[in-house]
């Protein structure tokens, strides 16, 4: 799995972002591009914004148990991974708002480099490693751009 604090990994995800268009189709899938883009912020608020919850107990046991492995894994995501309510995108989007905000969140993240996140406390699945955060996020924004063909 490719380190995504490393500047050249995100540097080549933001590349990648950078190709995609408004009229970027999905390979599979029901969101445009712009709900995508939208999609894949929300891991970032969860790190850096007040704006989502915390699971209840029981969840966070059950996201624990059941989903942490598959999230922070080495194994690619399989397509048509069903997603929890948090991360579902249902209204509209702007593209270009929407990958402006997540080009920014990446560049939040590459500033702050991995020691912030040596340790830190993921809402959903605890104290994670530097590694374990690099894999889930460097491992959904590929998922979701190979989703777009990118």
């Amino acid at each position: 799995m490719k380190n995504f604090f490393d500047q050249s990994v995100s540097d080549k995800t933001i590349t990648r972002i950078n190709l995609l268009s408004n009229a970027s189709q999905p390979k599979w899938g029901r969101m445009t591009v712009a709900q995508m883009l939208a999609h894949c912020s929300v891991m970032f608020e969860m790190i850096f914004s007040d704006k989502h919850p915390q699971p209840c107990f029981l969840k966070k046991i059950f996201l624990k148990v059941f989903v942490k492995n598959i999230v922070i894994g080495e194994k690619p995501y399989p397509k048509h991974l069903a997603t929890t309510a948090q991360f579902l995108i249902t209204d509209s989007k702007q593209f270009d708002d929407e990958k402006e905000r997540l080009i920014g969140f990446i560049h939040k993240t590459q500033k702050l480099g991995g020691n912030y996140f040596k340790n830190k406390i993921s809402l959903s699945f605890g104290k994670l490693s530097e590694k374990e955060w690099s894999n889930m996020l460097y491992k959904h924004l590929d998922h979701h751009l190979k989703q777009f063909g990118v």
